[in-house]
């Protein structure tokens, strides 16, 4: 397989320097397509989960032209970049910030749970990029603080989500504002028909660059399900997360009070954790990530949405606590430990009465999971009643689980994509 460079991509010396200092030397897939079309000027739809290095095949081209020909700096951004969470929003401004060191670009970034004058003050003294959660953008637009009539890049990124959660109105508004003669992006983990009708919308004759995010997903993460009794899974969790490989993970819950249930039953088993969802203050789940960032906790207990923005290396675990009730979300939260070609384990505690989410999982995938009886993990908790029904056909038991080599997807060419 043919390795290209960032310095033949077409990036610029400065930007090379920028990426040389984070260590960053190879382009990831979607930087290798996405960067020369970019610096080319033409629209891009990018299907690419997190994780696969798309910040910066967007920031780079966009820090690269508006140095190459800087205008003037006002209220109104050049670039705007939008994000559905103030976690990929900041994560996003800290990649501009990190690359764009040696430029003399000024950008901002503008979410909830940052006090709203601070963002006025910048805005004031002139931007040329935003970065953004639609919510606020509005506010402060509706408020006379700033303008989008001078946006010459556009980014919509993690599309999917952002409909997800109920911004499509605010997106659409968001548009208007601008001006029709633009670049734009869209970047989305998948492409569901009410995204590819956005897509339609918003883009011109665009390069699509398909990455396939279940097949990134399968072959590079060890996939494993455990057949565990409800009421067995919260002492389950509790033996793997005991176990020496278990360095630093992720584990995931369906609501934020269950978040807030089992970190407090990991930590009263005395294992440092942290909860990050919806219903945190931006400087606690901020706390929560530089914790887990700096290794202080090993733990992070987290709801799907709040995870979009979590971008961790050395993730060596992620244990789904419950199965997620649609398949792609189960794609985004094995990938939070498969971050940048990086390999990983993920683990799924499936109770009975999960074995439908499994099989869309394994309908999505395209191939069987492995599958073993974990119930013995939680030593003399008491099963359910309906315990006995928990096994399938040929399912193991297990004494512990260690991170082995990847599975390896049985059938490569089979995975489902969608069409746009």
């Amino acid at each position: 397989m043919t390795t290209t460079t960032f310095a033949a991509l077409g990036v610029a010396e400065p930007l090379l320097r920028a990426l040389a200092a984070a260590q960053h030397h190879t382009p990831t897939p979607i930087q290798a397509q996405a960067i020369p079309v970019l610096l080319a000027g033409k629209d891009v739809l990018g299907i690419a989960q997190t994780g696969s290095g798309k910040t910066a095949a967007f920031v780079l081209p966009m820090l690269q032209r508006f140095s190459a020909a800087p205008g003037n700096r006002t209220s109104s951004p050049h670039g705007l970049i939008l994000a559905p969470t103030r976690e990929l929003a900041i994560q996003i401004g800290e990649q501009i910030a990190r690359y764009g060191r040696e430029s003399n670009l000024r950008h901002v970034v503008i979410c909830g749970g940052i006090p709203e004058r601070r963002q006025i003050d910048q805005l004031r003294r002139g931007v040329d990029i935003i970065v953004a959660t639609p919510g606020r953008l509005i506010d402060l637009g509706q408020q006379g603080h700033l303008r989008l009539d001078h946006v010459g890049i556009f980014v919509l990124d993690e599309a999917d989500r952002m409909l997800d959660m109920g911004f499509v109105r605010d997106v659409r508004r968001i548009v208007g504002a601008m001006p029709a003669r633009r670049q734009s992006l869209l970047f989305s983990a998948t492409m569901p028909n009410d995204v590819a009708q956005l897509a339609a919308s918003l883009l011109t004759d665009p390069v699509r660059i398909d990455l396939a995010p279940a097949t990134i997903t399968v072959d590079r993460v060890d996939q494993r399900i455990l057949m565990v009794d409800a009421a067995r899974k919260r002492a389950a969790l509790i033996a793997l997360l005991n176990e020496p490989a278990f360095k630093r993970v992720i584990v995931f819950t369906r609501t934020k009070h269950g978040a807030n249930r089992v970190a407090r039953q990991i930590e009263d088993a005395g294992i440092p954790v942290a909860a990050i969802h919806g219903n945190k203050s931006q400087s606690a789940r901020q706390a929560a990530l530089g914790g887990f960032a700096g290794g202080r906790v090993r733990v992070l207990v987290a709801t799907d949405i709040a995870a979009r923005g979590i971008d961790v290396p050395g993730v060596s675990h992620v244990i789904n606590f419950e199965m997620p009730k649609d398949a792609e979300s189960y794609v985004h939260r094995i990938g939070r430990t498969a971050r940048a070609e990086a390999e990983g384990c993920a683990i799924s505690l499936c109770a009975p009465d999960e074995r439908g989410e499994l099989r869309d999982i394994e309908r999505l995938l395209r191939r069987s999971l492995p599958v073993s009886d974990g119930n013995h993990l939680a030593g003399n908790e008491p099963a359910s009643p309906r315990h006995h029904q928990s096994q399938r056909p040929n399912e193991q038991r297990v004494s512990h689980i260690q991170p082995d080599a990847p599975q390896r997807d049985r059938h490569p060419r089979q995975h489902r994509r969608r069409a746009a």
